[in-house]
């Protein structure tokens, strides 16, 4: 039966080779490659990790590497279910490959999912150390891929972590071009409705597959369910898994607002210590971030009320109270670019607020500044933060003005700005 498994799961033995869309983060994977080190790759579920692992093994293959030196084993398939509490299976798993095909020379191994098992790091450090296998393992878990490994294979590990799609891996699924000027003009009405599209129902593959809006919300409550029920509840051994859904459901309906832990203690019954704890569950399997207040000292920092955003544009959309708030959805959507630029982001606070504030810069999000009491709202919180910095960035949907020294960029342009250097040149 395992061998069976095996075959299928590896049909690149038999030479036959799915293509994959090209990510952002391909080339800096491959660059790894010729290295010892193992690989992990993180990310939400759903978001491309096993895609991204193959699109690797079809590079390796392309570039002279026999097909029968390359192991991929997706740990999520049932059969393996009953094996997931002894870590010494995944040496049975490798042995009978061994018995496949007896490969000579460096092989390749992909374990995807590999939190399935318990004590998969120290198998994984044996064989690491012992075999000249390269490791290439997958894992929708950042404290799995970050705590413990730290802890037995320190320094003998290289992370990519992987987003759901960027608005420019989007427009590439969608066939659209924007890298120049040209492309830019020429496509501003099929840009336009792009934008729209990924406002509402961010970058998941499998959603942006489909047109069907109502399709599009029942993958990604399936989704929510399966990482609740499957990588929460179990992994930290949560008895009662309904407050865990109601929080989480109750979070994503306040998107992009200040929490207030003691509230949601007595909206929940549940202490605010445990409300924390699951919040910190929402973010180990890369749902959710917090951002904390800025100050000058660390401490305050830590201690400061957080805001709280989703990592996809997506989830929004199956929050019981969703109102299509288009402020909040941008705010969201700047929000998941910034935190892939830099894990310095915070948000400003006192009389006024700034939205974020990220390596020297304050940032501003409003869907529309037509209204002129929108637009002196958004230039007076810049004024009153001006100890802060004098870098200012207002983010609209589809506006571009200069005022004062505030620069005004539509979503699209803010995002597309290293492209328009380039092009510039």
């Amino acid at each position: 039966m395992l061998k069976n498994i095996l075959v299928e799961q590896n049909f690149h033995w038999d030479n036959k080779q799915k293509t994959y869309i090209k990510r952002e983060r391909f080339e800096k994977f491959i660059s790894y490659l010729p290295l010892k080190q193992i690989i992990t790759i993180t990310g939400i579920r759903r978001c491309g990790k096993s895609s991204l692992a193959k699109d690797a093994i079809n590079y390796l293959i392309g570039n002279g590497t026999d097909t029968k030196n390359i192991l991929f084993v997706n740990l999520e398939d049932p059969y393996f279910l009953e094996f997931r509490h002894n870590p010494n299976y995944l040496e049975n798993i490798y042995e009978a490959y061994l018995k496949l095909f007896n490969p000579k020379g460096k092989i390749y191994v992909v374990f995807d999912e590999i939190q399935y098992f318990d004590q998969w790091q120290v198998y994984i450090k044996s064989k690491y150390e012992s075999s000249d296998i390269k490791f290439i393992i997958t894992g929708s878990n950042s404290s799995m891929l970050s705590n413990e490994l730290n802890t037995l294979l320190s320094g003998r590990s290289l992370n990519i972590h992987l987003d759901t799609f960027a608005f420019s891996e989007f427009l590439d699924f969608k066939g659209i071009g924007y890298k120049s000027e040209l492309e830019r003009i020429s496509n501003k009405i099929d840009l336009y409705k792009a934008k729209e599209e990924y406002l509402m129902w961010g970058g998941f593959y499998e959603v942006m597959e489909v047109e069907d809006e109502s399709i599009k919300k029942d993958i990604l409550l399936s989704y929510v369910k399966n990482i609740i029920y499957q990588d929460i509840v179990p992994r930290y051994n949560i008895r009662n898994s309904e407050v865990v859904e109601r929080l989480f459901f109750y979070l994503l309906s306040n998107v992009t607002g200040q929490l207030n832990y003691t509230t949601l203690s007595d909206i929940f019954q549940v202490s605010d210590k445990t409300i924390k704890e699951y919040i910190n569950y929402f973010e180990d399997v890369f749902l959710l971030r917090r951002i904390d207040k800025f100050h000058n000292k660390p401490k305050e920092r830590i201690k400061s009320s957080k805001k709280i955003y989703a990592l996809d544009n997506g989830l929004m959309q199956v929050a019981p109270k969703n109102s299509k708030n288009l402020g909040n959805a941008l705010e969201n959507w700047v929000f998941r670019y910034l935190t892939q630029q830099s894990e310095e982001l915070y948000y400003l606070r006192d009389n006024k607020e700034i939205d974020f504030y990220s390596k020297g810069t304050l940032y501003q999000v409003s869907y529309d500044i037509g209204n002129a009491k929108t637009k002196k709202r958004e230039v007076d919180a810049f004024a009153s933060f001006r100890h802060i910095s004098t870098e200012n960035c207002l983010i609209t949907f589809d506006s571009e003005v200069k005022i004062d020294r505030i620069d005004v960029k539509p979503i699209d342009l803010f995002l597309f700005s290293k492209e328009i250097m380039e092009d510039n040149k």
